[in-house]
């Protein structure tokens, strides 16, 4: 019976869920941001709390990998999931910034529903995560992500063209498109996440 003279660390995984989690809150408060007609600005600190929480768990990720002898995935793929699941927090936080620094007001089309469409992202990688742990499913959410994101990048074409038909103020068509790009940059960094999941599963399936 083969058995393991060093165990391996398998407190990575947790690590992870918990970071997905708050990518899970952090979405969901970006929802709540752009529900009404006129978007909840100050729900720009709340996400940047969440942004802060995902810092600090991403770093004690790394840091325990620089501490551990043996991993339960390479190295470099936890180094990289650990980077690219911050990265969509990132992206949430800096279209949540756009709002409110901008004093952005009322919420144009493509917004709420991208703001949707991160939700649900989150909500796959959690699920993802869950299915690398236990070495099953992980495809079908992986190609969910990636249907998403697809059609994220249809909503943000849509809502940049209708921008540039209804908005004539130039100074508006500037600060909007910034904040739809960081909103469809939030499902491209999701997409990322589910990238790295297949390689690992590649390596280890």
């Amino acid at each position: 019976m083969a058995f393991r003279l060093i165990p391996r660390e398998e407190k990575f995984y947790t690590d992870f869920q918990a970071l997905a989690d708050e990518l899970k809150r952090g979405a969901r408060l970006l929802e709540e941001m752009l529900a009404p007609e006129r978007p909840i600005w100050d729900k720009a600190d709340e996400i940047k709390e969440v942004e802060h929480k995902c810092d600090f768990l991403t770093h004690e990720i790394i840091q325990r990998l620089n501490r551990t002898f043996v991993t339960p995935l390479d190295r470099e793929d936890i180094h990289a999931l650990a980077r690219s699941l911050d990265d969509v927090m990132d992206a949430i936080d800096a279209a949540a910034s756009m709002v409110r620094l901008y004093r952005l007001d009322p919420v144009r089309f493509g917004a709420r529903e991208l703001a949707h469409i991160i939700t649900a992202c989150t909500d796959q990688v959690r699920l993802a995560l869950g299915a690398l742990e236990h070495s099953k499913g992980l495809i079908t959410h992986a190609i969910e992500i990636n249907r998403l994101e697809n059609e994220a990048d249809r909503t943000h074409q849509q809502a940049v063209r209708r921008l540039f038909d209804d908005e004539h103020d130039p100074l508006v068509v500037i600060k909007w498109k910034e904040t739809l790009d960081f909103l469809e940059d939030a499902t491209d960094r999701c997409e990322d996440v589910a990238n790295v999941l297949e390689g690992v599963m590649v390596k280890h399936g």
